[in-house]
């Protein structure tokens, strides 16, 4: 969501000094440029992956920490895992995430390239309004449960109350045909309708005009402070887009909880012990 700039070149040279030697090591890559070119490829391939890979670091951080455990297929303790979760339907991008990995080789983990990828879509995305630098050295956690992140991630039957204590669920009208607009009474003034699939502030202007499809977004207008954020946020692209960023970051830095035991996994969608390491 990346420029180059002081901040990356950093995180790049960690990543270098960092590492060990085994096979393809982050120090035969460059891990931020091998990062923002998948994502970029993939998304002029592929426009909705962008936004599937923002929701899916929000899917992964948000349960039990960036950990990577929403790629999991396979555990010690099962299959039963996040992605068969109800609240994760849809949930998108995992392909991508394996091309990456099998660039970057075994000392870069699985969730360290979650993040990365939502940054460097976020990026793509807005146009480069949207950049931040993120730390790296996340670790793979061994433990993924489907119950675990049925109970923890937010549904789109939530009401106010509960949302204060998780993310709603976004959907835009402006990415939407000009006919479904026209007939839905939809007001495109302060919306650059050319910008299909970008990431901005236009889902303020849908909701505010009651042009939302879940309960979880219209429910926002019905408190006070809510109300009056999102009319900031649909007259102030700028703060939108560094709130957007500084709420990206403070995410991407949640601590992994949920395992005893982390690694770097070999192959994202099982952990080393169930490919027999």
């Amino acid at each position: 969501m990346a420029k180059v700039n002081t901040g990356a070149a950093l995180l790049s040279l960690c990543l270098l000094l960092a590492c060990s030697a085994g096979g393809t090591t982050a120090a035969d890559v460059d891990v931020e440029a091998t990062v923002r070119t998948e994502v970029e490829n993939a998304i002029k391939s592929n426009p909705g992956v962008g936004a599937a890979l923002i929701r899916l670091v929000f899917h992964d951080c948000w349960v039990n920490g960036c950990d990577g455990s929403v790629l999991l297929d396979q555990t010690p303790s099962g299959s039963n895992t996040e992605k068969k979760a109800i609240n994760n339907i849809g949930l998108d991008g995992f392909s991508l995430v394996d091309t990456i990995k099998s660039k970057l080789g075994n000392n870069v983990s699985c969730a360290d390239i979650v993040v990365f990828a939502g940054r460097d879509a976020a990026r793509y995305l807005s146009g480069g309004k949207i950049a931040y630098s993120v730390p790296s050295g996340r670790k793979d956690g061994i433990v993924s449960s489907a119950a675990a992140a049925d109970a923890i991630l937010p549904q789109s039957t939530f009401e106010f109350q509960q949302l204060k204590d998780n993310f709603a669920k976004k959907n835009n009208i402006r990415d939407m045909s000009l006919k479904f607009q026209n007939d839905s009474g939809y007001d495109t003034t302060g919306v650059n309708t050319a910008a299909k699939g970008a990431l901005d502030n236009s889902y303020y202007h849908a909701n505010l005009q009651n042009r939302v499809l879940f309960k979880s977004d219209w429910v926002m207008r019905t408190d006070i402070k809510a109300g009056g954020d999102m009319a900031e946020y649909m007259n102030n692209a700028t703060k939108w887009n560094n709130d957007f960023a500084a709420t990206m970051v403070k995410l991407s830095k949640l601590p992994a909880e949920g395992s005893t035991h982390y690694e770097i996994r070999k192959n994202c969608r099982v952990t080393n012990q169930n490919l027999g390491f």
